[in-house]
């Protein structure tokens, strides 16, 4: 067997040969003949008694196709990794016309696309923003009207009053169709909320959607499920046809109420549910905050690193690895995006290695308890240790163990992100929540 390997002239895409000969699979093809004729169930024949020449005649080609096949995913694979090669994707058969009836040498070729070394930044050579979030009385206000809404008694009157919501259908005035199913919130609306003072289901309230929010496009598309760029380009009149009211009345601020919220006796008193609420907003605008940092860093890291990838080869490769979901020209339109990920996978891939990053099964395992918990509100106790470990590692274990895989995967990305924040220069930037929110919307 020969083996060679010819780089293209960008040396990012190469052409892998194996030269077979006669001599390489013959012992293993009549190995397997023999074995074939002790197995084989053929008419007229014992078992174990059919002549290896007429196993040979009815099986011979499919054996050598196999046995030649076995051969070469073994030989690539060994030379790849002897010569410690780093491809992208895994190596492509080149189409050739191979005649086994006739031939007793063959040249089968591979293509590989190679993926090129790169250095990461030095230390202290990125810069990124944090958003410091303050929280403002704005801010305060809503969250605790959603819980009051979210948590108080719903009622459907037969004729709205201030403040109520109205679910209808919303449509430009002239348009055809049904139009957009929706929530109206009457007590957001700056102005024409009087239109729908009394309105029943069934009506149709003509009003200016525009006006009655005051140009805030945030806040239409908000409740009407339309983009950011759809809410700002509406002009003119709209009609609602009303199909149903709902009148909340706000929820009391009692035990009853901390612990819907909270779970059982978390909180007993009107200043610790205070406390506990600022707490938790805080914590997922923490989160948001870091979320946006770690685009961030991933942004920054992708535009500071320079990586040439086999263009050509990818995207062929991609073809080939998504056959039947993605056409060529889905690949062409899609591929800077492609690039991205393979670029920021290499990456990570080389913090890991450069750090030595490890995820221990313990974490995985614990990560997944602390899901199962904040998915019941609940916390952890020794009576509760054990059953939770237990559907933790049910949950692990299905999906022929993808779950586990994907934990695994999940927790190394925030590893990797940990590493680098430690190696870039973060400025906190103070922002209120509210103007976080805006900044932010969609």
């Amino acid at each position: 067997m020969d083996i060679t390997l010819d780089k293209q002239d960008d040396q990012l895409h190469a052409i892998l040969t194996v030269n077979l000969t006669e001599a390489d699979y013959a012992t293993a093809v009549e190995s397997k003949l023999k074995e074939y004729s002790k197995k084989a169930q053929i008419k007229g024949f014992r078992p174990g008694k059919v002549p290896v020449t007429l196993v040979r005649k009815m099986y011979g080609k499919g054996i050598l196709v196999d046995e030649i096949n076995e051969m070469l995913g073994k030989s690539v694979d060994g030379y790849i990794k002897e010569n410690n090669l780093r491809i992208l994707g895994e190596p492509l058969p080149v189409a050739s016309d191979i005649d086994f009836d006739n031939q007793k040498d063959y040249a089968f070729q591979f293509e590989l696309g190679l993926l090129p070394e790169f250095e990461l930044p030095s230390d202290q050579a990125i810069t990124v923003d944090r958003h410091k979030v303050t929280l403002d009385e704005n801010t305060k206000n809503e969250t605790y009207e959603q819980l009051e809404r979210q948590f108080g008694e719903t009622t459907e009157p037969e004729a709205a009053e201030a403040g109520d919501y109205l679910v209808g259908r919303l449509r430009k005035e002239g348009e055809e169709g049904e139009g957009r199913l929706l929530m109206l919130p009457t007590n957001k609306m700056k102005s024409e909320a009087d239109k729908f003072l009394g309105a029943k289901p069934e009506d149709v309230i003509t009003f200016d959607l525009k006006t009655a929010f005051d140009g805030d496009a945030k806040a239409i598309a908000n409740f009407t499920g339309m983009s950011r760029e759809e809410a700002e380009a509406i002009e003119g009149n709209y009609t609602l046809t009303v199909e149903k009211v709902q009148r909340t009345a706000a929820a009391e601020f009692n035990q009853e109420l901390f612990d819907k919220v909270f779970g059982k006796d978390i909180v007993t008193s009107k200043e610790d549910f205070d406390a506990k609420v600022t707490e938790t907003v805080m914590e997922n605008y923490d989160r948001e905050s870091d979320n946006l940092m770690n685009r961030q860093i991933i942004d920054k890291m992708l535009e500071n690193v320079s990586i040439e990838l086999p263009k050509e080869f990818f995207k062929k490769w991609l073809v080939r690895a998504n056959e039947g979901k993605l056409t060529p020209e889905q690949i062409e339109e899609h591929y800077d995006d492609y690039a991205k990920e393979l670029k920021w996978s290499m990456i990570r891939n080389k913090v890991v290695e450069a750090n030595e990053l490890k995820v221990e099964n313990e974490e995985i395992v614990d990560r997944t308890m602390q899901k199962i918990l904040g998915q019941f509100n609940m916390e952890m106790t020794p009576e509760l240790e054990e059953s939770v470990r237990g559907f933790a590692d049910n949950f692990l274990r299905q999906e022929n163990g993808k779950n586990y895989v994907q934990e695994y995967e999940a927790i190394l990305a925030e590893k990797v992100l940990e590493n680098l924040r430690g190696k870039v220069v973060v400025n906190d930037n103070e922002i209120t929540a509210e103007d976080f929110r805006n900044q932010n919307a969609g």
